[in-house]
């Protein structure tokens, strides 16, 4: 059961909350996504938003359609709660991603709404643009946003698998699921999003349609501890490479190279031609590993942030 709205925001009219408890509505916002998503080619919301926005972790502001009463566009908004040691200057800015119905764009929706979020954010807010479209790049720059972070999506087509894949396993539901936590939270130390995963959100992706145990490959030592995992998800034909990870005392190995290969082994088995991943622009050396087995960029998504006001000096 959804929990109430996480944040209690003080939107002003026409924006208004929407409680993760009314399934109408919910219903709606994952509606006009997936109709975003059809029409970008790129969906507006990261999985752990969705995840977020059902359970109420996220609040979801939005604002309806004068002509129709439905929803015309949403921002989901999470801000971080402030630990009882954290000093004011210590709390981690809001983050948000938002979309526009397709049917109701270039009517300001877009323009109201990132208002709206730097608003009641206090501008200070880091803020997802996914595809890097012309238009939300033009409202970043008017109103004093810049670019923070580049996510690029890189594609393979076709698969194929050449190089030698690692020993892996499936990952086994309910057994698993704590040691890999902890690898994954040891791989990705430094990532703000994978690293954080608990086992709600775990819980959360397992549930999903589109987990297949089988399409998450782990690799154990010797000893039968895990090292490394390549968790693979495959929705509309493409196969994502959801996640590659190596615990930090295997890094170094090549194992990573051996777990992409085995990803790539498995989608070929399973007749799969396209592939995809994420991954942050500065990473270099994961991103020079991708393009060495062949993807390429695809699309971009951009995380803006506003810039910060130059500090007002008394003149002497």
């Amino acid at each position: 059961m959804a929990n109430p709205p996480a944040e209690s925001l003080d939107v002003r009219s026409p924006f208004e909350i929407i409680d993760p408890r009314n399934a109408d509505d919910v219903r709606s916002v994952l509606a006009l996504a997936a109709r975003a998503a059809d029409v970008d080619g790129q969906p507006p919301f990261s999985d752990q938003t969705l995840i977020d926005a059902r359970s109420g972790a996220r609040t979801l502001v939005a604002e309806r359609s004068v002509e129709t009463g439905e929803i015309a566009s949403v921002a989901a908004v999470s801000i971080a709660a402030a630990s009882p040691a954290s000093s004011p200057g210590d709390a981690a800015p809001a983050e948000a991603e938002a979309v526009v119905d397709p049917d109701e764009r270039r009517r300001g929706h877009g323009a109201r709404l990132l208002d709206e979020v730097l608003r009641v954010t206090d501008h200070d807010a880091l803020l997802w643009a996914h595809g890097d479209h012309p238009g939300a790049r033009a409202l970043a720059r008017s109103r004093g946003l810049a670019v923070t972070r580049e996510l690029l999506q890189l594609r393979l087509d076709p698969v194929e698998q050449n190089g030698t894949a690692a020993d892996v396993r499936s990952f086994r539901v309910d057994v698993d699921d704590s040691e890999w936590l902890a690898v994954n939270a040891a791989a990705f130390a430094s990532h703000p999003e994978q690293g954080k995963l608990t086992q709600a959100d775990l819980d959360a992706r397992i549930a999903e349609p589109w987990f297949d145990a089988d399409d998450f490959l782990v690799a154990r030592d010797d000893g039968g501890a895990m090292i490394g995992f390549c968790w693979l998800k495959t929705v509309d034909g493409i196969g994502e490479f959801y996640a590659v990870g190596v615990a930090p005392e295997a890094q170094g190995s090549g194992l990573g190279r051996r777990l992409v290969e085995s990803g790539l082994a498995r989608l070929v088995a399973r007749g799969i031609r396209t592939s995809s991943l994420y991954v942050d622009g500065d990473n270099v050396a994961a991103v020079s590993l991708y393009r060495s087995v062949g993807f390429v960029d695809h699309t971009i998504d951009v995380q803006y942030a506003p810039t910060p006001t130059p500090p007002l000096h008394a003149a002497g």
